[in-house]
C-alpha cells in the first residue's frame, strides 16, 4: 500500500514538472503567442530597434527571440538563466533562426550579471516569485540600466492565493502585485505603469497576469 502511494505521489510530482515546463518548450510558444500579447509588453517596456535589453529568467527563450526581433541587428539582448541547460537549448534555437544578437548569461541566484549602466530595459517575466534574494537582484538590475532605463516585472496572482502571505504566494509559484510594487519602490525605482488585469495566464481565468514597469 505503501509503495503504491510512493509511486503515485512520484507520478503526480512528475507530471506537475512537466505541465509547469511545458509552457517554456519552443513546441507551446505558437499558442503561448495567443494570450501572452508580447507586443503590447514591448510597448509597455518601450523596447525598439536598437535598444539593449535583458531577459531574465529566459528559460528556453520564448521572450528572447521576441526582443531579438524587435531590437535588430543593431540591438543587443542579454538571456540570463540560472540554469545551464536551458542556455544550452536557447542557444540551439538562436542558431537555427540565424540571430546573432543573443547573448546567453549563466545568472547566480541572486546575481543575473548583467552589464553596468548598459540596458534601456530589463524584463522580468514569471520569474520574480522564484527570486528568494529579490531585493539583491533589483540592485544588480537597477545598476545595470540607463538613465531612465526600466524595469518591467510581469507576474501572475492565482485568485485562491489572493489573501496569502508573500512567503505563502512564492510557495504557490504567484506573487501579488501590492508586495512587489513596495519592493520596487524600497530598492529606489518609480513606478511609471501599473496594470493589474494583463490577460488570464494560459487563458485560465483563475490565473491574472499583471505588469510593473520601474525607473530610475
Amino acid at each position: 500500500m505503501k509503495a503504491q502511494i510512493k509511486k503515485m505521489l512520484f507520478l503526480t510530482f512528475i507530471l506537475t514538472i512537466g505541465i509547469c515546463q511545458a509552457q517554456y518548450k519552443e513546441s507551446e510558444w505558437t499558442k503561448r503567442d495567443s494570450w501572452m500579447n508580447v507586443s503590447k509588453i514591448f510597448k509597455l517596456a518601450e523596447i525598439q530597434a536598437g535598444n539593449s535589453v535583458a531577459d531574465v529568467g529566459c528559460h528556453e527563450g520564448y521572450l528572447t527571440i521576441h526582443m531579438s526581433n524587435v531590437v535588430g541587428e543593431s540591438g543587443k539582448v542579454y538571456a540570463v538563466d540560472v540554469r545551464e541547460d536551458r542556455l544550452d537549448q536557447l542557444d540551439e534555437h538562436l542558431k537555427k533562426r540565424k540571430l546573432t544578437n543573443v547573448k546567453t548569461v549563466l545568472g547566480d541566484y541572486d546575481n543575473p550579471k548583467l552589464p553596468l549602466g548598459s540596458l534601456d530595459a530589463v524584463v522580468v517575466m514569471d520569474t520574480y516569485h522564484e527570486m528568494d534574494d529579490y531585493m539583491i537582484v533589483l540592485k544588480h538590475i537597477k545598476k545595470s540600466l540607463k538613465p531612465e532605463g526600466r524595469i518591467v516585472i510581469i507576474e501572475k496572482l492565482k485568485s485562491h492565493m489572493t489573501n496569502k502571505t508573500r512567503d505563502e504566494q512564492m510557495e504557490g509559484h504567484t506573487l501579488s502585485m501590492k508586495y512587489v510594487k513596495a519592493e520596487l519602490l524600497e530598492a529606489g525605482f518609480s513606478i511609471s505603469k501599473e496594470i493589474k488585469d494583463f490577460g488570464k495566464w494560459k487563458n485560465d481565468t483563475s490565473k491574472t497576469i499583471w505588469v510593473l514597469v520601474g525607473t530610475i
